[in-house]
């Protein structure tokens, strides 16, 4: 369920703002507002307020940084987002090359760096005692933090990006570089609660030490998620449409008539939804129901499937050595229920729908999916809510 506020776009990129996103808001409009009361009461906290904007104006531009580069390269980014512990852009796919990985990755620290020099440039040219003067100056050294804050190298902050980038380069293994980059910001971010809880029992700093505590956790959060996304996506290129596919499906004789075929399977209790006609030994195609009905009655007892058949050259299909990644994209991209899977020797070797590609992760990931939950994929063909496997594949075959 979305939750984020649309606030407008920019560069065509879709701006939000997560709800928690006024907390942070408040808190730096307290801490400059404190910080400025020696101006007075209302200009303090008027430049508490435009100060606090300008921090979030300068975390946007560091996204924007990353969006109009990976845009330059041919990727969509959905959106940029602000939040509680800053801003995030969601980029649709990985970079096609380590270096390009590189590009995208350090354009947010570059943007505030290059704010850095561009806003310190400015603070020699106003007035020294000016309040403009000392917000400027503030607000050249907030960004100097961003950067080099960002440029800790660990996911999921920028520097564990250009770490990533950089063990991709040297391994030649993109999937074995998040794994490490991952865990390195997993290590930093148990390392930061540590520290939080260290400063609160050494300086009463409560607020500081919860405040550092917390952006651990949420590196740690994003680290594991980085890891478990990267581990979904490798299974989906070693797991085979072979693996994954079922033989929930019937062989019917093509030469029987339309008459006979429905007596003897449109009748059932739990009639299959698949069906291949076959005739001397060879499989001529698929029948569908919905063609059944659109013949007259009257010549049911007159016509074969043969008439009715879809051959397997003209429906969607895949060979066996097919992975999920590319049988994910297809069922999305053709927007199919299933697909059939054919096997070397150009026969259905098998059928595979949204619920056995679930099925099959489910079982080699130890994921917590029930037969419940699988068959009402099966039935209403979409993955479950937490499990986006059409744009994880998506970013995983690009």
């Amino acid at each position: 369920m979305q939750t984020n506020w649309k606030i407008g776009s920019l560069f065509g990129i879709p701006l939000f703002l997560d709800p928690l996103w006024f907390v942070i808001l408040g808190l730096a409009t307290l801490n400059f507002g404190v910080a400025y009361q020696e101006w007075g009461t209302v200009i303090a906290w008027s430049a508490g307020i435009v100060m606090a904007l300008l921090l979030f104006g300068s975390v946007l531009l560091h996204e924007l940084g990353h969006s109009l580069v990976a845009r330059s390269q041919g990727i969509k980014v959905n959106s940029i987002t602000l939040f509680l512990f800053g801003g995030i852009a969601a980029i649709e796919e990985e970079s096609k090359t380590p270096g390009k990985a590189f590009q995208v990755a350090i354009a947010g620290p570059l943007v505030s760096i290059g704010l850095f020099c561009v806003l310190r440039l400015g603070v020699y040219v106003l007035p020294d005692t000016s309040p403009i003067s000392v917000m400027v100056g503030d607000l050249a050294r907030i960004n100097l933090v961003v950067a080099l804050f960002n440029l800790i190298p660990g996911l999921p902050l920028d520097g564990g990006q250009v770490l990533k980038a950089a063990l991709w380069q040297v391994t030649g293994d993109r999937f074995q570089a998040v794994h490490w980059a991952a865990r390195a910001g997993q290590i930093l971010g148990y390392g930061a609660i540590a520290l939080g809880f260290v400063v609160d029992f050494l300086t009463r700093e409560l607020v500081i030490g919860l405040w550092i505590a917390l952006l651990g956790w949420f590196g740690v959060r994003n680290a594991n998620s980085y890891d478990r996304i990267t581990t979904l996506q490798e299974s989906l290129l070693k797991l085979l449409a072979t693996n994954a596919m079922t033989r929930d499906f019937r062989v019917v004789d093509a030469d029987q008539t339309l008459r006979a075929f429905a007596d003897l399977y449109l009748l059932e209790a739990n009639p299959s939804q698949v069906y291949f006609a076959a005739s001397d030994g060879r499989y001529r195609g698929m029948v569908s129901i919905d063609d059944l009905r659109s013949i007259e009655r009257s010549q049911w007892e007159i016509q074969t499937l043969h008439s009715i058949v879809h051959p397997l050259t003209e429906i969607p299909t895949v060979a066996e050595s097919t992975s999920l990644a590319e049988v994910i994209n297809k069922l999305d991209n053709e927007q199919l229920p299933r697909i059939t899977v054919l096997s070397p020797a150009s026969a259905v070797a098998g059928v595979i729908d949204r619920g056995d590609i679930v099925k099959v992760l489910a079982q080699t990931l130890s994921l917590r999916i029930t037969d419940a939950e699988i068959k009402r994929i099966k039935e209403e063909g979409s993955y479950p809510p937490g499990l986006q496997l059409g744009i994880i594949a998506k970013s995983t075959t690009n």
